[in-house]
């Protein structure tokens, strides 16, 4: 209950900045757009572009959602804020997870505008409703991972500028995947980190299972890969936050 009204907090929190919370909105539709009505026209995917970069298009928007709640994470350490739910026996754990709950609650949301944009654009799923459950599954264990990482990047920052630096790998990571454009049209030297970083097998998971196309192990190490961001997060976030408060 404690990180249910934490959580609740942090989304008043994001309601009282509009600037910030249209951006994170918005700012993953325009790059949508631009790559399909820019680019879209010059990339060979084998298929319409907007139903090749969808799924990326997604994780592009978690990466953005999940970098504000690393700032906050920061601001909270440095406002003084902390020191007054530790007189109240809430234990950063708590804390925490309010903040990660409340990102996945505004990720859910970012996410759904981008797939509604596409829809009106041209993509065209087809998937059954097993296939999208399992997508949207997927989804939602990928954001939680991104979340925790962002919270404990929040922990490590001393700054909430610093804290929204830490967060541009986040952000960057979709590039060079196989979210925007074919693996093997990068340069040869990228291909080994782009086939195995792991956003790539979200993507190519979220991909199959919209479009009703084999997936193969895709989504076993894709879950693999959120399962191991989001253990090794809480843990380090743990131990930072007890070192930030002693």
């Amino acid at each position: 209950m404690t990180a249910l009204a934490l959580a609740g907090r942090s989304l008043r929190i994001s309601s009282r900045r509009p600037d910030a919370l249209i951006a994170a909105l918005m700012l993953p539709v325009m790059l949508m757009l631009i790559f399909v009505y820019f680019f879209g026209g010059a990339i060979d995917t084998g298929t319409t572009y907007v139903t090749y970069v969808v799924p990326g298009a997604m994780l592009l928007c978690a990466g953005f959602g999940a970098a504000s709640t690393a700032v906050s994470v920061a601001e909270d350490m440095t406002n003084g804020v902390i020191d007054r739910f530790r007189s109240l026996d809430i234990g950063g754990i708590p804390v925490l997870a309010g903040h990660v709950a409340a990102s996945v609650v505004r990720n859910l949301i970012s996410t759904t505008l981008v797939l509604a944009v596409a829809l009106a654009i041209g993509f065209r799923p087809e998937a059954g409703p097993a296939a999208f459950l399992a997508a949207a599954g997927l989804l939602l264990t990928y954001i939680t991972a991104i979340s925790w990482l962002a919270a404990a990047l929040g922990l490590l920052a001393r700054t909430p500028e610093a804290a929204g630096g830490f967060t541009f790998l986040m952000m960057f990571l979709p590039y060079p995947s196989s979210a925007f454009v074919p693996i093997e049209t990068m340069p040869g030297w990228l291909h080994g980190f782009a086939d195995h970083q792991p956003l790539t097998p979200v993507i190519e998971s979220l991909r199959a299972l919209l479009l009703a196309q084999p997936a193969g192990s895709a989504p076993w190490v894709a879950l693999t890969w959120c399962a191991g961001i989001t253990a090794a997060a809480m843990t380090l976030a743990a131990v930072l936050f007890r070192s930030r408060t002693r």
